[in-house]
């Protein structure tokens, strides 16, 4: 199923980039977009996960630079009999985690320097059990994938931004530059980002709550954490692109209203109270 997913990100993105190379350069653009968008695609597979991590300037560290938080890291994977995944620590006050990797052989587990302070040796084996588990369910490739797309369509409406400014050729075999379609691209452009980052169901955080609980073996560590992680990013903000928000245990950006409503993570008295329905079943 997140073979499918995947797929259907990166045929969304190369219709995209085509398009919109069209609207800006015509045949010319969308020959450029498309050798843009199988270049991206191929980067996305291989690398999305390095280029996320180097977003959040997440350094790996070894065991006896991280002694507790490797060892934690390393029990709760053989429970979850997953092969151990690259450890790393982000300089970052807010309490936050997450794991990329395409697969669970080439999984990564990161975390703030905020949240190791904040939150007790249970709610961190919580945390850390919930992100072995989205490397367990194989949605994580969904997820850099995803990431590094939304990024992508929000660079592309800043060309549109700077195509709408300085204009462009217009003859009668092309018709790039037209200031109406960049304007409508400006628009567009981040919105399409945000609904790609929706299409990542919900469900996945719900189901990596689950898996998370099993393989701490305790549902209450897990919902303490969420506590404490969500009033904490009210509180510290995080310097976090809207493209790659989905990939944290809890939103890092903080807000309400319409962003609320579009938020990609179910709402965080849901996710408890699912867990702590959890107390008798594991």
């Amino acid at each position: 199923m997140n073979g499918i997913k995947t797929m259907i990100l990166m045929v969304t993105l190369t219709l995209m980039l085509v398009f919109i190379g069209g609207l800006l350069g015509g045949k010319t653009g969308m020959t450029f977009a498309l050798v843009m968008a199988f270049g991206m695609n191929f980067i996305t597979y291989w690398f999305s996960d390095k280029i996320v991590l180097k977003m959040y300037g997440a350094k790996q560290v070894t065991e006896a630079e991280a002694q507790e938080l490797y060892s934690m890291v390393r029990r709760l994977s053989q429970r979850a009999e997953l092969p151990m995944p690259k450890v790393y620590i982000m300089e970052q006050d807010q309490p936050n985690a997450f794991a990329t990797g395409r697969n669970p052989q080439h999984g990564a587990v990161a975390v703030t320097t905020g949240i190791m302070r904040i939150l007790s040796r249970e709610e961190l084996g919580g945390v850390i059990a919930h992100e072995l588990a989205h490397i367990r369910h194989r949605d994580i490739l969904v997820s850099t994938v995803a990431a590094t797309i939304a990024g992508a369509i929000s660079y592309l409406a800043q060309m549109a931004q700077w195509a709408m400014i300085f204009g462009g050729r217009n003859s009668d075999d092309e018709r790039g530059g037209n200031p109406v379609a960049a304007l409508v691209m400006m628009i567009v452009g981040p919105i399409a980002a945000m609904m790609i980052q929706m299409a990542i169901s919900r469900s996945r955080e719900y189901g990596a709550d689950a898996g998370g609980a099993k393989i701490a073996g305790n549902p209450l560590h897990l919902a303490n954490a969420l506590k404490k992680l969500h009033m904490a990013s009210q509180r510290i903000p995080m310097n976090a692109s809207p493209a790659t928000s989905h990939m944290f245990i809890v939103n890092p950006l903080s807000g309400g209203g319409l962003l609320k409503l579009f938020s990609t993570h179910p709402p965080i008295e849901e996710r408890v109270a699912r867990l702590e329905s959890m107390r008798s079943s594991v």
